[in-house]
């Protein structure tokens, strides 16, 4: 009786898996390498941008708020960084894409903590909001519930809302383990949504993790943008949107897509593998632009706000208050200095 090596007959079975997500043996005609050197260049480009970008959040920023701004920083640059690995080592798709999903899903709870941070920590935020109430019929869970009572903004409902966002940081990594692990033993197939295979509940479970985790993120910040206006607190939301558009539902798209053959395929790849080519390249370029952007809208002082007002209103009140001048000194308060 022949004896099979374990570790050769382990890679035997893996090979026909790997081969289903492309060749990257395949050879590239010249505007494939031109195309595939400009997206290699604009990815060493966003990492350099988030490089300096951190420098300064690091020299500028106070240490309660550096980790968790240079945190959300770093999504698009690392979104980019994956799926430039996945577009020239197609093999590793299932890697990648899951680094890049993890790592989202942390900054989902970074960017709810970034807001409470802005309005001066947990405690100044209740001192803040103590007779507020927090409007839950907002998206993606309730937006159509508008007769749903306000919740009254307390420790409580604040610990419940990072739990929220907690809950999809630490799962989204467990289940990553998960579907490797059933990867490598053939029980998960990315594309194969049949009842019977794994991968169309874990999919399902990860979506209704990812609902719930948007949904403090929302309450969050319909309750502080009237007071971070100033912090340009909008702008943010919106590329963190972004982010989370293009990197789930724009990849979802795609692949469905795939799935469907409306996306041909190309020997040797397959409509599976040009799919996710497609996803890389898009995500390249659209997160290159939004780590430019960011580099706009977070490259600010982070100073503290004031117990109660924020310095736009501020700006507005010293125009009413007259000033005294004596001797040419002037006092703030607009009394004569002694």
């Amino acid at each position: 009786m022949v004896r099979r090596c374990p570790l050769r007959w382990g890679l035997l079975r893996l090979q026909p898996r790997l081969e289903a997500l492309g060749s990257s043996e395949a050879g590239l005609d010249l505007p494939g390498i031109f195309l595939f050197a400009i997206l290699t260049l604009m990815t060493l480009i966003a990492n350099l941008v988030f490089i300096e970008e951190a420098v300064y959040i690091y020299r500028k920023i106070p240490s309660s708020k550096r980790s968790i701004i240079i945190w959300i920083n770093a999504a698009a640059p690392v979104i980019a960084t994956t799926s430039c690995i996945g577009m020239w080592i197609p093999r590793s798709t299932m890697f990648t894409d899951f680094t890049a999903a993890v790592f989202f899903a942390i900054a989902i709870h970074k960017f709810l903590m970034m807001m409470i941070k802005e309005c001066g920590g947990q405690k100044l935020f209740l001192r803040r909001f103590e007779n507020g109430r927090f409007k839950i019929s907002t998206g993606p869970c309730c937006c159509c519930c508008l007769c749903l009572p306000r919740v009254r903004i307390a420790r409580r409902t604040l610990f419940w809302l990072k739990l929220g966002t907690f809950q999809f940081a630490f799962l989204r990594p467990v289940l990553m383990f998960i579907s490797i692990v059933l990867w490598t033993n053939g029980n998960y197939t990315l594309y194969n949504l049949s009842p019977k295979g794994a991968a169309i509940w874990i999919s399902c479970f990860v979506g209704v993790l990812t609902i719930i985790a948007l949904w403090p993120v929302g309450i969050m910040f319909q309750q502080v943008r009237t007071l971070l206006t100033c912090k340009k607190i909008i702008p943010k939301f919106a590329l963190y949107q972004f982010i989370l558009i293009l990197n789930h539902l724009q990849a979802a798209i795609i692949n469905i897509l795939a799935m469907q053959r409306i996306i041909p395929c190309a020997p040797p790849l397959s409509s599976s593998a040009r799919g996710a080519y497609v996803t890389q390249q898009l995500l390249i370029m659209e997160m290159f632009l939004i780590t430019l952007i960011s580099r706009v809208v977070y490259r600010r002082r982070y100073d503290d706000l004031e117990p109660l007002e924020c310095t736009a209103e501020e700006a507005g009140d010293s125009k009413q208050t007259p000033t005294i001048i004596v001797n040419g000194a002037v006092s703030e308060d607009g009394l004569p200095r002694v």
